[in-house]
């Protein structure tokens, strides 16, 4: 069973995912849904069908203080569509604070230019999302 990571945007959205044993956290795509929940879901539906996913982690974008944005507000509306139409498999949200920060830093360390960092920076933020939640999962099973 998988673990799929979600950095939710309001044109695109990045996605990660487990390996089958939840070891590693790889980036799949940016998929750009101009504002359309209803197309993501979809796209969501042909990656549930693709990969055995158990478990879906949503990025929540808080202020650096901690407090809530227009832009936690749109995501926890995600959220509960997401609850709604996946109510089977186990829907978790993690703080994202600094992923975005901490992809772009991994872009410039490997020098990608900056064409294609537009089109993998939020792939690679959904790793960092994915990587917080299972870091988190394993801290939590070894107390």
């Amino acid at each position: 069973m998988r673990i799929l990571g979600i950095d939710y945007g309001n044109s695109k959205v990045g996605f990660a995912i487990t390996d089958p044993l939840g070891i590693t956290a790889q980036g799949l795509e940016t998929f750009k849904h101009q504002g359309k929940d209803k197309v993501l879901l979809k796209k969501i539906d042909e990656l549930m069908d693709q990969y055995e996913i158990s478990t879906i982690v949503l990025g929540m974008p808080y202020h650096m203080n901690g407090t809530e944005s227009e832009r936690t507000k749109a995501t926890e509306k995600f959220l509960h569509k997401l609850k709604c139409k996946y109510n089977q498999i186990k829907i978790e949200t993690i703080d994202e604070r600094l992923t975005t920060v901490a992809a772009n830093k991994t872009m410039i360390f490997l020098e990608v230019n900056k064409h294609k960092k537009k089109q993998i920076e939020d792939t690679i933020a959904a790793v960092y999302i994915l990587e917080t939640y299972m870091n988190k999962q394993k801290n939590v099973n070894s107390v």
